[in-house]
């Protein structure tokens, strides 16, 4: 069927920026992919004369320059849904209207707004999404009370939330109720969810950097495409990351942008134990 040194064929999907990977797998053990008219197996390589289809419809190869993929940053305003899924309303895509098939790397919560990256290459989304690569996402925060040096502290050395204790990170006042926090992880609503656990509330919520890719000026509702040398730095910050990303991360392309990483038993103990801190929080009401 195809040749020993191919492209396995859930990459070869995944490449085109149909979906991940994991995704591809499901569409494979779904019988909806066909490689020359017949059920491929999961371990199946593709070879250059090897047509591949989905539901049907022709997939072909990314170019090896990946020249027709699409690179853009998008500042996404408030109220703007991180989904692929068209019949939800306020979906990234219908958002941004772009010819091309694309996909958001990550995501970020209807309530937040600021930068957010999306592609048509499958192969650099799990590359960025991996958290151990380290690679730095900014954020401006506004809170409902006046910040305090202990919490800037707290916030920094790490929270304890969804059973687990957050990375170190670094953050710096900006105002009275506002500050800047850098962060090499991607928890579901994770600071969101740390100010909650130290007795505050989080009103606005804007990321500004991921990596060397800032919002510069670009207003809110508006994308622009990658410079070339922003993606040439793109390609090199990523060159040596994991391609597999783990099941946390992996929920951020998920289909449904509600996806949870924690039985839901587990995140209301966890909610409810950060409550009741806050009524003996020190600095909850400074």
């Amino acid at each position: 069927m195809s040749a020993e040194s191919g492209k396995r064929l859930n990459k070869y999907i995944s490449d085109t920026g149909l979906c991940s990977r994991r995704e591809a797998d499901k569409l494979i053990e779904q019988k909806r992919v066909t490689v020359n008219n017949k059920p491929p197996e999961l371990g199946t390589k593709i070879g250059p004369n090897d047509e591949v289809r989905v539901d049907g419809k022709r997939v072909n190869a990314v170019a090896k320059d990946k020249s027709d993929r699409v690179y853009i940053v998008y500042n996404k305003p408030i109220g703007i849904t991180c989904t692929t899924e068209r019949h939800v309303r306020g979906n990234i895509i219908d958002a941004i209207k772009h010819k091309q098939r694309i996909f958001p790397i990550g995501r970020l919560d209807k309530p937040s707004e600021g930068l957010i990256l999306l592609t048509s290459d499958g192969d650099i989304v799990n590359k960025i999404l991996r958290a151990e690569n380290a690679h730095d996402k900014e954020y401006e925060v506004t809170v409902n009370q006046p910040i305090s040096e202990r919490f800037l502290q707290r916030m920094a050395r790490g929270v304890p939330i969804l059973g687990t204790v957050t990375k170190p990170c670094t953050v710096k006042a900006r105002g009275k109720f506002s500050f800047t926090i850098i962060l090499t992880q991607g928890l579901n609503r994770q600071i969101r969810r740390m100010c909650e656990f130290l007795g505050y509330e989080v009103t606005k919520l804007k990321r500004t950097r991921i990596m060397h890719l800032s919002l510069d000026k670009l207003p809110p509702g508006q994308w622009r495409n990658l410079t070339e040398k922003e993606l040439s730095t793109l390609n090199e910050a990523v060159r040596t990351s994991s391609k597999t990303a783990t099941i946390d991360e992996t929920s951020a392309l998920n289909k449904n942008p509600a996806v949870q990483t924690q039985p839901a038993k587990e995140k209301l103990s966890l909610q409810r134990r950060g409550k009741g801190h806050q009524g003996t929080n020190k600095f909850s009401k400074k």
